[in-house]
This record gives C-alpha cells, structure tokens and sequence, in this order.
C-alpha cells in the first residue's frame, strides 16, 4: 500500500509540473521542449500527462478543462480546491496578483474587478481590511498558488 500512495503523490506532483509546462508555453508561445527544459520535465512526460493540450508538434491548445488543485483565499487563510480549467487558474493568479499589488502598495483599485466573483465554490476576497488582517495573521500565502500534492505518511 505504501509504495503505492507514494506513487500517487509524485505523479500529483508531475502532473502539477506538466500543467506548469504548459502554462508556460501558453504565456510565452514557446515549444513544448523549450517549456519543459525551462520546468525540467521531460516533454515525453509532459505529453503522456497532457496529450490532448498539446497539438501536433509541441504546440499548446488556447484553454483547456483540466482539474489543478490550487489554493484559493478564504477567511480563515488559504485553502485547497480544486480549479476546473485554465481560464479559472488564470483568473485565480490576477486575483492574487491584484492581492499582492493591494498588499505592497495599498492600492484597492485591481481588487475591484474581482468584486462578486468566485472560483471552485469559493468567493474572492475583496474586503482590503479583512485581506490586510490575514496577511498580518501569516494566513495568507501569495507565492504559491498551486497545492502541494499530499505525500503519503
């Protein structure tokens, strides 16, 4: 049994470094062997994980529906759920993105757009003084959207 929950854990953790493969060659139209060296995957790996997001010779399809276990803000810190597709991912890291920004800076105005929306079940967070009270609390984790996949004990 052991062996086997080991197992699953490091493939949660491949198929995270795939969907950050991917990601990448979304963002900078780069190939698949490009993306992978800069993730240091093998594009086998990445391919056997994401066949049908990478098209012909090592090009990204523009979205997808893949499940990512990311950490989204709640009011009691962050916490793990299960992100349907890239555009809700990458709504995910604006989101978080315009949290940090507030954070640095004080500047409500990115966290305006986000007002009302949620992702996985989840309302985001646009009340500055509760998101000023979790990042003095510790609660909050802004470098690291994507969970850790649980390792076996």
């Amino acid at each position: 049994m052991r062996n086997g929950n080991r197992r699953r854990g490091n493939k949660g953790e491949t198929y995270n470094r795939s969907l950050h493969v991917l990601a990448r060659m979304r963002r900078t139209s780069s190939s698949l062997t490009a993306a992978a060296k800069e993730e240091h995957i093998d594009p086998r790996t990445v391919r056997k994980y994401l066949k049908s997001e990478i098209r012909g010779r090592g090009r990204a399809t523009k979205a997808d529906r893949r499940r990512r276990d990311m950490l989204i803000p709640t009011t009691i810190g962050n916490a793990p759920a299960k992100v349907r597709g890239s555009k809700q991912a990458s709504l995910l890291g604006s989101y978080m993105s315009a949290v940090g920004k507030y954070l640095r800076t004080g500047d409500v105005d990115g966290l305006a757009e986000f007002e009302g929306q949620s992702i996985a079940g989840h309302v985001l967070i646009t009340d500055s003084d509760l998101l000023s009270s979790l990042a003095q609390a510790g609660a909050l984790t802004l470098d690291e959207i994507y969970a850790v996949p649980e390792a076996s004990s």
